[in-house]
């Protein structure tokens, strides 16, 4: 394999919990090629020295593989001296033969890179890779506060209670009320006397709430899980807050973001700390798809096309596109067409997928050309004015500039 030179100063990191071997490769203008190697801690003292000692060598590439989250901390070291390390792929370095089986870790990302073997994957700025973390951690509470919302759910079938049956979602304001009426012992038609609006009528609700297996066992879990489900989302509103206060700067991407069907505003928040607003460190919509995981595999021999599965990326930002999907395939809009479409032919788990993929180039070309969303099916000032017609009737009654609606209508 020919590893002609590209880069004549290179330094890379083998970084592990709590040792980070360095490697640097110097070629002098003699034609020399001097390699030393050298051992440092994890802890701050020892980051701060291998910054120190990357200044003094002046590389022109610093690499390092993307070991969990322990390459963070020397990354932000090394940042914080005016060196952007590049954080490759390990899946990518592994595929490169040729490798010695007595040659460091460390010494092997050296000759990749020297020899412009490596490509540094994407690493949002500082303050991003922060609200990452703010974002990363709110989905695993919604996450714990789905699975006890499914607890209660259990909790209260197992008891003969069938409220499920009756309302679309048993969180609901009404149908909270009711479960923590049930929960305090209240009778319960003081409950039902203010229902809300629900289609289930006042008789059909009293035989659902039936509470005669309801036992005290049955309600001293559902009151713990009641609580823990509204201190999580108590929770989840605060990491909401933060997060938005924190994407002030990008406010007009959000915006952006938002008008697409099926994205709201955390949703576009959380999808914005993931990809970050500046498209070109990705240089095309096919390989910010390639990075998220979210193209069609490309496994085709002799004009064959055999399965080609989604390859492993960015499961946060996958599970966002696919959140986005399902929720855009239930409005009336292109995407829920195009979803259609492909269900026919591939099935609903294989089109969230493809309407996934669609949604992330279309995100792609409006985050780099700063257009909002433009449906061609549908047509928004006949939208708008359904939406606000009865309120624009209302003020104009109210001020005076029509007195009969019935007769302005006609």
């Amino acid at each position: 394999m020919d590893l002609t030179p590209m880069h004549k100063r290179v330094l890379a990191l083998d970084v592990h919990q709590a040792k980070i071997t360095a490697c640097a490769v110097v070629e002098h203008d003699d034609g020399r090629v001097q390699v030393t190697k050298r051992d440092f801690g994890a802890f701050k003292r020892d980051r701060r020295a291998l910054a120190q000692w990357a200044l003094q060598i002046a590389p022109e590439v610093v690499v390092m593989e993307s070991t969990g989250v322990y390459w963070k901390s020397p990354f932000a070291a090394l940042e914080a001296v005016g060196i952007i390390a590049w954080v490759v792929n390990a899946r990518h370095v592994k595929a490169v033969p040729g490798r010695k089986t007595d040659m460091a870790d460390a010494q092997w990302l050296a000759t990749l890179a020297r020899a412009g073997l490596l490509r540094a994957s994407f690493i949002p700025p500082q303050l991003m890779r922060q609200l990452r973390l703010v974002a990363r951690q709110r989905q695993k509470l919604v996450g714990m506060c789905s699975a006890e919302k499914n607890r209660l759910h259990k909790v209260l079938v197992d008891a003969g209670i069938r409220l499920n049956v009756l309302v679309s979602d048993i969180h609901g304001s009404s149908a909270r009320a009711m479960i923590k009426a049930l929960i305090v012992g209240q009778p319960m038609h003081e409950v039902l006397d203010h229902k809300g609006r629900l289609r289930a009528s006042r008789d059909e609700l009293f035989e659902a709430l039936c509470t005669e297996q309801f036992s005290a066992a049955h309600r001293f879990v559902a009151d713990e899980i009641m609580q823990h489900i509204e201190s999580l989302e108590r929770r989840i509103a605060g990491f909401d807050r933060y997060l938005l206060e924190g994407l002030r700067p990008w406010r007009a991407q959000l915006t952006l973001l938002q008008t697409i069907p099926g994205i709201d505003e955390q949703g576009a928040a959380m999808l914005l700390v993931e990809i970050g607003a500046d498209m070109s460190v990705f240089g095309s919509a096919e390989r910010l798809a390639s990075w998220v995981g979210i193209c069609p595999g490309n496994n085709e021999s002799a004009g064959k096309r055999k399965c080609g599965r989604i390859r492993k990326g960015n499961a946060w930002v996958r599970r966002l596109l696919c959140e986005f999907s399902q929720a855009a395939a239930r409005t009336r809009c292109a995407l829920k067409a195009k979803f259609d479409a492909l269900t026919i032919r591939k099935g609903r788990k294989k089109s969230i997928i493809a309407l996934a993929h669609k949604m992330l180039r279309t995100i792609y070309a409006m985050l780099t050309h700063g257009t909002h969303y433009r449906d061609k099916e549908v047509d928004y000032e006949a939208l708008n004015v359904e939406r606000n017609a009865p309120r624009w009737m209302k003020m104009l009654l109210k001020h005076g500039f029509i007195t009969n609606p019935a007769a302005a209508a006609a």
